[in-house]
């Protein structure tokens, strides 16, 4: 509270600060610079590892607020309170004690509306998961794009092979080739394809994400249920779009493919 008051120059620094700055030196007593104002370490906080948006809970400074402002930001407004609740509080009286207290002290009238938010855990981990699903809804919708497209480009491809392997089909069919081994055949094709397609994906994929988490300093994890799933699933794709030019292979006439140019 002294320093509060006095707007002193001191400081709390997170465990992932006090790694990356000291090592396995001793930080307390020390003098760090933040925003080029020398402050004093006063102390370490406890781990507290990742938090629920992905963030580094330990890759934090905290000052006196009289000192941030005066000091640092030069601005008094606090646009952002956050208010830890006892044991046994009830939330709902929680916030509406708050929000008499700032209606009080903004002086709002009974005619008049609140001009702030009073925002608890779980309205906040609505908000969240709200955002999330549109996210996940709008990539949802440009991944099955881009599968369509590139289930078209492959039934194209393959529809070209069929008509540039023609005389070879007719061959095969003509020495005794069942349609369904013809079938089968271009059916392994066009799943390879596909397949080496959806490998690549994940493998890029992968290189992207691991980018970004040292860019966003977060850790990254690979889900193996989920790029099996998702290396399955191309190769779905390939047997959904290779179906039909495989089934128009088989079904060729031995005499009409021979004859073919």
């Amino acid at each position: 509270m002294a320093e509060q008051m006095a707007g002193a120059g001191v400081c709390l620094i997170g465990e992932t600060v006090r790694r990356e700055l000291f090592g396995s030196q001793t930080a307390v007593g020390t003098s760090i610079r933040v925003k080029q104002i020398s402050c004093e370490v006063i102390g370490v906080l406890g781990s507290k590892g990742q938090g629920a948006f992905g963030n580094d809970q330990d890759d934090v400074v905290f000052m006196p607020l009289n000192t941030l402002q005066r000091r640092i930001t030069g601005n008094t407004r606090v646009n952002t309170l956050l208010v830890s609740m006892q044991d046994g509080a009830e939330p709902e009286r929680v916030k509406a004690s708050i929000t008499q207290l700032l209606r009080e002290r903004r002086k709002l009238t009974e005619s008049e509306e609140d001009n702030f938010n009073v925002l608890d855990t779980k309205q906040l981990g609505e908000a969240f998961s709200s955002t999330t699903q549109v996210m996940t809804t709008l990539l949802g919708a440009v991944a099955a794009v881009s599968l369509l497209v590139g289930g078209i480009g492959i039934m194209n491809i393959m529809l070209v092979s069929v008509t540039e392997r023609t005389r070879e089909i007719g061959l095969r069919l003509a020495i005794g080739a069942l349609e369904s081994e013809v079938l089968l055949q271009f059916l392994i094709e066009a799943v390879v394809l596909s397949a080496l397609g959806g490998l690549l994906g994940i493998v890029l994929a992968t290189m992207a994400s691991v980018g970004l988490a040292k860019v966003m300093d977060v850790p990254f994890v690979f889900d193996l249920g989920i790029n099996l799933l998702a290396f399955v699933f191309s190769a779905g794709i390939g047997v959904l779009f290779g179906y039909f030019p495989a089934r128009r292979a088989a079904r060729l006439d031995p005499i009409e493919a021979l004859r073919h140019e």
